[in-house]
Order: structure tokens, then C-alpha cells, then sequence
């Protein structure tokens, strides 16, 4: 499937500075540099009307979305974007009130914030919002951008429930299906802050088919097509599992340790990117590119 749109997940804690500060003003130069290259700036800078766009910041997953939505509404308001509104949904009926579907179906970007996944999923999932919002991200310019469960949702394989500290012990990670705009990956969040590579390696060890990608604090990535490019500050982990050897995953009792034999790992940083269909990483700053370059300029061309 040729897919139109864009996926930007983002693993959480995105730096868009405290607009609940009463000094925010005063301190505006110390967010200037996220504001003019981080997150939020390039997903306006990624949607189809830019500055223009209409964006609904979708508070579903959260339990606090009176505070998180008008948040959001303010950080992309100091970045010129102010055709952007919110959408409380907390309820399946509401997902198929009609304002609300029209209000979808205008929209160039949907922004779903953190807080639970499973709550999210569980309230949209086989909605018509969902069925929407799958068309539009396959067959429009559109961009569907989470942060946090928001994140975590967009896969069909969604991790909603594991210990960090026992992650790899047999049973201890819950998967269940995400929202499904893409397949073959499964998304883990906050995971350099809260340890969660565990999680990720047994997601992974259960289906090396899929690739494991554990994003970092104010980071993301963006899913273009097949191609996948890190933003933000942090790091972007991926575990590919379809080289591993062996393991005694089914040997083992519910609550023992899973062993792994050969397990890939990459790290990505900044403007680095990964290829989802030849399973290819490049380094954007290559040390190696760099020497070849200067070893061989004809060939790097």
C-alpha cells in the first residue's frame, strides 16, 4: 500500500516549555531553541498547509485533558500556528457524533497526547473516527502525530502494560492491538528515562518479525512511506529480532527469565534514518562517510 500521509510518534515529555508558568514570558529565550527546531516546529513545518494548518489535539488517552489540551493549544500558537482546537473525547458515542467526525475529517493533523493508550484504544478503536483516521493517514496529505500513548497506539502491535525492572521475565509484557497505522513495528515510550528496554527485548523475542522501537524523552520519529527519520533531542532505540539464534522463551514457566541469543540493536540519533523495507540504518553524521570522503570524494557521490 502506497501511503499518503505522515507519522510522527514521539516518545513523551515533549520540551514544549510550561506555558503555566507565570514567568514563561520572561524565559522565552531558554524554549527557543526547541521552538525552532524541535518537535512541534517540524510537524507544522511537515503538514500540508504549514502555519495554516488545521490541527485537533485529541486529549482521549489522558486523564487530566482540561490541563494537557489547552497546553498544546498554546505551544502551537507561539510556533504562528493558530487554526488548532481540541477534542475531548471520553466516550465511544462521541466518537461518532457527527460534529466531532467533521471536525476529523477537516483536519490536516491529528495531535493525540499521553496518558493511557489502553484507555485510548479502548474508547476509539472500531470507531467511524478511527476508520477516518486510517483513510486520511492512506490517502491524504495528512499527518497523525503522538506523543506517549499516543504513540504507542499507532502500531498494530501495542505494548500497554509491563514492569521495567521484570521485563524479561516470561509473561511480564502485555500486548495487545494498537490503532494500526503502521504494521511490523511495535512502540515502546519514555524509554531511556524509565528503563524499558526489557520490554521491548520480549516483544520482540515473541515475533522477530517485528521491529522494536523505543523512543526517548522529547524524540521522535517521522514515518515517511518506508522511510524513518529520528527528531528531537534524545535517542531512538531499535531491537531487531530476525537474526536472533535462539532462546527458551517457550522452555520457560510464566515469571522465569528469557534468554536471547543474537538480538540487534541500534541507536539513532538526530536526522538519522532507517529504511523499513531493505531493514536499513544510515548515520546522518558518519564518521566512516566522513573519512571515505576525504580518502575517495568520487566515492561518496
Amino acid at each position: 500500500m502506497n501511503i499518503q500521509g505522515k507519522l510522527m510518534i514521539i516518545g513523551g515529555a515533549v520540551d514544549k516549555g510550561s506555558f503555566t508558568e507565570a514567568s514563561f514570558d520572561a524565559n522565552v529565550a531558554n524554549n527557543l531553541n526547541f521552538f525552532e527546531t524541535g518537535i512541534l516546529k517540524r510537524l507544522i513545518l511537515e503538514s500540508k498547509h504549514k502555519e495554516n494548518s488545521r490541527i485537533e489535539v485529541i486529549t482521549t488517552a489522558s486523564k487530566i485533558p482540561r490541563e494537557v489540551g489547552p497546553e498544546y493549544v498554546k505551544a502551537f500558537q507561539f510556533l504562528n500556528a493558530n487554526n488548532v482546537d481540541v477534542l475531548h473525547i471520553e466516550k465511544r458515542e462521541q466518537a461518532t457524533d457527527s460534529e466531532v467526525l467533521a471536525r476529523i475529517k477537516a483536519a490536516d493533523v491529528v495531535m493525540f497526547t499521553g496518558g493511557d493508550q489502553l484507555r485510548l484504544t479502548s474508547i476509539l478503536g472500531g470507531t467511524e473516527l478511527h476508520d477516518i483516521i486510517l483513510d486520511k493517514y492512506r490517502n491524504e496529505d495528512f499527518v497523525y502525530a503522538g506523543t506517549s500513548a499516543g504513540a504507542a497506539a499507532a502500531s498494530n502491535n501495542m505494548i500497554y502494560q509491563g514492569s521495567s525492572s521484570e521485563a524479561l521475565l516470561k509473561g511480564e509484557v502485555k500486548i495487545t492491538s494498537g490503532l494500526g497505522l503502521i504494521d511490523d513495528v511495535t512502540i515502546d515510550t519514555h524509554f531511556v528515562q524509565r528503563g524499558r528496554i526489557g520490554r521491548l527485548f520480549q516483544a520482540v523475542v515473541g515475533n522477530p518479525r517485528v521491529l522494536g522501537i523505543g523512543l526517548g524523552e522529547d524524540t521522535g520519529l517521522l514515518i515517511i512511506e518506508n522511510k524513518m527519520e529520528a527528531i528531537g533531542s534524545g535517542l531512538v532505540i531499535l531491537v531487531d529480532g530476525r537474526q536472533i539464534k535462539d532462546t527458551n522463551l517457550t522452555q520457560v514457566e510464566l515469571g522465569q527469565p528469557v534468554s536471547i541469543n543474537n538480538l540487534v540493536v541500534h541507536v539513532m540519533s538526530k536526522y538519522d534514518t532507517y529504511d523499513l523495507k531493505t531493514n536499513k540504518m544510515h548515520i546522518q553524521s558518519s564518521q566512516y562517510e566522513v573519512d571515505l570522503l576525504h580518502k575517495n570524494p568520487e566515492s561518496v557521490k
